[in-house]
């Protein structure tokens, strides 16, 4: 019989740093993800998405397969932002995105792609402070700086150059 693997998310350190009972688990009180919708050019935080469950995810189907999501379909990117404090403040310490779509297509459950495993893969390096967000559209990158430097202008002032170097727009001339 197989051993199970159980993953456990706490929102405080059971341990006490000691290495026991609890040891291996996530604590994901600093993440918060941030939901980009492309079409409506807006951005909100959504907790649910730790878990699956943001607005964006209800009554989908999701499947790791683009077309999946049919030729006609809403934009999203998840984008998980981890905080971290400093001696001069909190800041933020990492920023990833993992894109969403879902099909306009009309019906009771709605068609998507979402790759899973990448979305906890951006999470986790979000968590261990890389800033990944490269791949994200240059308008998206343009709401997402807004939101973020709006937010708090002091976690935005105290953030690694890597972040506003990442979000920054070059137009051409």
């Amino acid at each position: 019989m197989k051993k199970k693997l159980h993953f456990t998310i706490l929102s405080n350190d059971s341990t006490d740093g000691d290495g026991g009972y609890g040891a291996g688990t996530l604590d994901l009180n600093n993440v918060t993800p941030i939901i980009i919708d492309c079409e409506n050019e807006h951005v909100f935080i959504d907790l649910e998405a730790l878990h699956g469950r943001s607005i964006i995810e209800k009554k989908v189907r999701f499947s790791p397969d683009l077309a999946h999501a049919s030729d006609d379909y809403y934009r999203y990117w998840i984008v998980w932002v981890a905080i971290q404090i400093a001696q001069n403040g909190p800041y933020y310490a990492g920023c990833t995105a993992s894109e969403v779509r879902v099909s306009k297509e009309v019906r009771r459950i709605k068609l998507g792609y979402k790759s899973l495993p990448e979305q906890v893969n951006y999470l986790d390096k979000a968590l261990k402070g890389k800033f990944l967000l490269n791949h994200v559209d240059i308008n998206s990158k343009k709401l997402l700086h807004q939101f973020l430097s709006g937010f708090n202008e002091e976690y935005w002032r105290e953030s690694p150059d890597e972040l506003k170097q990442q979000l920054s727009i070059q137009e051409d001339l």
